[in-house]
Parts: C-alpha cells; structure tokens; sequence
C-alpha cells in the first residue's frame, strides 16, 4: 500500500538516487546530504516521499521564503509513473504551502521537458512568458548534472 509520509534524512540515500536517475532532475551540491538537511529544518511539512514497504517511488522538496513557494525535485520510478503518485505528493506540498499562508508557488522545468511540462500544465501550472529566469553562483561555480 502506497503511502505519503513527510521525507526524513534517513530517505536521503533512496530519494538522491531517485533524484539522480531520473531524466531532467539537475543535481548540484545544492542536494548534498548537509545541505538537504537544512533546507529540511527550514522548510518543514513541505517536503514528501511516496513509499511501499520502505521503497521510495516518489519524492518531492518543497520551501518557501515567506512569500512564494517552490517546489524542487519532484519525481516518481518510471514503474510507477502514470498511477496519480506525483500528482499526489504535489498536492501534499501546496496543502503544506497552504497551511503557513503561501498563495502561489513556482517550478523551474527545463525547456525541452515537454512530458514535464504537460504535467505541470495538467495539473493547472500556467508559463510565464513574461518572466525570464538569470542565476548567478555566489561562492563558486556550480555544476550540475543532468
């Protein structure tokens, strides 16, 4: 029986390797176990795992800066892609944004994901063609893998 429970650090192996195999999910030291784990203390009741006797087939990251909310890194096993898992950690997370007063929340997707984007789209995300998104590495360069 599937269920979905708040992620813990004890799913960091597990959830980085999802996160690692699954297509258009760019991994940078940004998703260290440290760095997991503060964004976790920062952001708690937002982030989730779908499991089944201990196996994680899904996972989301969700946080906020006390205005807008982002979620990070959603994905689900390819075996179990299509069976409502995604959409079901997605509306954990906005329930969670809810619960502490955030009203929107954004996503980044690549370009060229279009099965990324039709989810997105299908469960009411809308583009923003007016916005443009610019980064910049503050400390030093950062990679990402892809």
């Amino acid at each position: 029986m599937i269920t979905i429970r708040e992620l813990a650090m004890e799913d960091y192996p597990q959830v980085i390797a999802l996160w690692e195999k699954t297509e258009n999910i760019g991994i940078s030291s940004a998703d260290s176990i440290d760095n997991l784990e503060l964004f976790l203390k920062r952001n708690p009741g937002l982030s989730f795992v779908a499991e089944d006797d201990h196996f994680i087939m899904g996972a989301v990251l969700g946080g906020h800066d006390g205005r807008r909310g982002a979620i990070y890194h959603l994905a689900v096993q390819k075996e179990y892609r299509g069976k409502n898992i995604g959409k079901f950690l997605l509306d954990r997370c906005l329930e969670g944004f809810k619960q502490v007063g955030i009203e929107r929340c954004h996503i980044h997707v690549y370009a060229d994901n279009q099965q990324g984007l039709k989810f997105w789209q299908k469960n009411g995300w809308f583009l923003r063609p007016e916005l443009l998104l610019l980064s910049i590495d503050i400390n030093q360069s950062v990679e990402i893998n892809r």
